[in-house]
C-alpha cells in the first residue's frame, strides 16, 4: 500500500508524537488488512469498545447525551447503547481506512439497497452542481465513496485533524477512492468554483465550522449550533440540495438513502436558510431515531447554544 505522503502533503511538520501515533495506528492498519472484511470490523468493534471500558473516553458525554436525547431509556438501557455507539465508531474507523483495500467495486457490494438515487440523478441531470449535507450518523465516509464509485464527481469538506500524518492518511484514503478533499478554510471559494462544472459538494453538518456562519436549530428538542453553509451555497447559486446517509444493516452491509430538500428563495434569505438548516437536521435525527447507536455521541452536540437558552434545554454534556 502506498503511503499517504505520496499523494497527500502534509500541512505541517509532525511531532515525535504524532510520528508515534502514525505508525502505531499503520501497525493496526495492516494487521487487520490481514483479515476478511468481517473479521477486521467486528476487531474494529472490539477496539472502539476499549474507548467505553476501561479506558472511559468521552463515557460520561455519550451517557448523557444518549439520556437526554432518550428520556424513555433506562440507565442500563443508556449504557448497552453508548457502549454500541464505541463500538459502532471502532467499526466505521477501521472502515474508513480499508475502503481504498476494497477499492470502488467493493463499496458498491458493501451496499445492498439504494432509496432515492433518482433524487440524486435529477440533481445531477440539472447541471448546476449538488449540495449533499449528510452527518455523523452511520459510516459518512463510505456514504461519499459510494457517490464516487457511481461516478458522481464529488468535492469533501473535511477538518484538518490534529495530527498532520493521520490526517494526510485520511485524505489520502479519500482521494484514491475518487473523492476531492477541500479543507474547511477553502470552503468557499473551491465549493463556488466546484459547483460552478457540476460537481457535488459534500459536507457534514452536524458539527460547526470555523469558517462558515452558523445558526441554532433544534436537535432533539434542544437548540445545537449548525452550519448554515451548505443552505447558503444551495440557496446563492440556486443549486440543488440533498441529503444522504448510509446506515449499517445487521449483516455488516449498508443501505443508502437520499432525499431532497426543498430550495425555495422568498426574498427573505435568512428565513430561508433557517427553515433549510432545520429540514436537514430533521432529516439527520430521523436517521439518528431509527440507529441511535450509529451516531457520533462523542462530540458534545449541545456545546454551544443561545445565551437565553432554559436550563432544562442546556447541554447535557455540561451537568
Amino acid at each position: 500500500m502506498e503511503t499517504t505522503t505520496e499523494r497527500v502533503s502534509i500541512h505541517r511538520p509532525p511531532r515525535l508524537a504524532h510520528r508515534a501515533q502514525y505508525w502505531a495506528l499503520r501497525g493496526i492498519i495492516r494487521g487487520l488488512g490481514a483479515l476478511n472484511w468481517t473479521r477486521a470490523t467486528d476487531a474494529g468493534a472490539r477496539l472502539g469498545a476499549l474507548g467505553y471500558r476501561p479506558l472511559g473516553i468521552r463515557r460520561r458525554v455519550v451517557e448523557r447525551q444518549v439520556a437526554a436525547a432518550f428520556p424513555e431509556l433506562t440507565h442500563e438501557d443508556v449504557m448497552r447503547l453508548s457502549r454500541a455507539s464505541f463500538e459502532h465508531l471502532g467499526r466505521v474507523a477501521v472502515e474508513a481506512a480499508l475502503l481504498p483495500k476494497i477499492g470502488k467495486r467493493g463499496v458498491l457490494d458493501l451496499v445492498e439497497r439504494v432509496a432515492g438515487w433518482e433524487i440524486m440523478e435529477r440533481a445531477l441531470a440539472m447541471d448546476r452542481g449538488v449540495i449533499a449535507v449528510t452527518g455523523h450518523v452511520g459510516n459518512w465516509e463510505l456514504g461519499g465513496a459510494y457517490l464516487a464509485a457511481r461516478g458522481v464527481p464529488i468535492d469533501v469538506v473535511v477538518r484538518r485533524m490534529g495530527n498532520p500524518l493521520f490526517d494526510a492518511y485520511l485524505n489520502g484514503t479519500r482521494l484514491r477512492l475518487g473523492m476531492t478533499v477541500v479543507y474547511e478554510n477553502e470552503a468557499v471559494r473551491r465549493t463556488t468554483r466546484a459547483l460552478r462544472v457540476g460537481r457535488a459538494v459534500a459536507l457534514l453538518a452536524d458539527q460547526g465550522l470555523l469558517h462558515l456562519a452558523s445558526t441554532y436549530v433544534p436537535f432533539f428538542g434542544r437548540p445545537a449550533k449548525t452550519p448554515r453553509g451548505p443552505a447558503v451555497f444551495a440557496l446563492r447559486w440556486n443549486v440543488p440540495m440533498v441529503f444522504g446517509a448510509a446506515l449499517r444493516q445487521p449483516d455488516g452491509r449498508f443501505h443508502v438513502r437520499f432525499e431532497e430538500i426543498a430550495v425555495e428563495d422568498t426574498g427573505d434569505r435568512e428565513r430561508d436558510v433557517d427553515r433549510m438548516v432545520a429540514r436537514y437536521t430533521e432529516l439527520l435525527e430521523q436517521c439518528v431515531r431509527r440507529h441511535p447507536e450509529q451516531y457520533f455521541w462523542q462530540h458534545r452536540r449541545w456545546k454551544r447554544q443561545p445565551a437565553d437558552t432554559p436550563p432544562e434545554l442546556r447541554d447535557p454534556a455540561a451537568a
